[in-house]
């Protein structure tokens, strides 16, 4: 069976314990809502998070939403600083390898809160490359 790769990112309100979990449990929860995802299906999730989110792994989230079979990897991201539009700040990035005959072309991405800079970035780049405006 194919593997599919789904991300996602969100923001944390602060570098606690719990606003990192509720963050994390936010995102994952609305990407399987998303791509009606079957934890048995998951075949590994990589976390990161920015430097300045250290009070927690954010892998802790995926256990209380019962993924215990699921193999978790927590890191940190790169320091790019601002203003580079993907430097988001207490940012929590996820991606998700799922065993699924869907194509790739129907996964859906989330990105929360303070990450949809992110996404619009993404969008941004997406839409100069179908017009040819940046070299590949």
């Amino acid at each position: 069976m194919p593997v599919r790769g789904i991300r996602g990112a969100t923001t944390a309100t602060a570098n606690t314990a719990e606003a990192i979990t509720d963050a994390t449990e936010e995102l994952l929860s609305e990407l399987v809502r998303l791509n009606d995802l079957d934890p048995e299906e998951i075949a590994f999730a990589y976390f990161t998070t920015t430097p300045d989110l250290n009070a927690e792994y954010p892998a802790i989230a995926a256990r209380r939403l019962g993924w215990l079979d699921v193999p978790l990897l927590c890191g940190h991201d790169m320091n790019v600083p601002q203003p580079n539009p993907r430097a988001v700040p207490m940012c929590i990035r996820i991606l998700l390898l799922y065993n699924s005959p869907r194509p790739q072309s129907t996964m859906r991405f989330a990105y929360l809160r303070g990450a949809d800079a992110i996404k619009a970035d993404l969008d941004y780049m997406r839409g100069t490359l179908e017009t040819g405006g940046l070299a590949r």
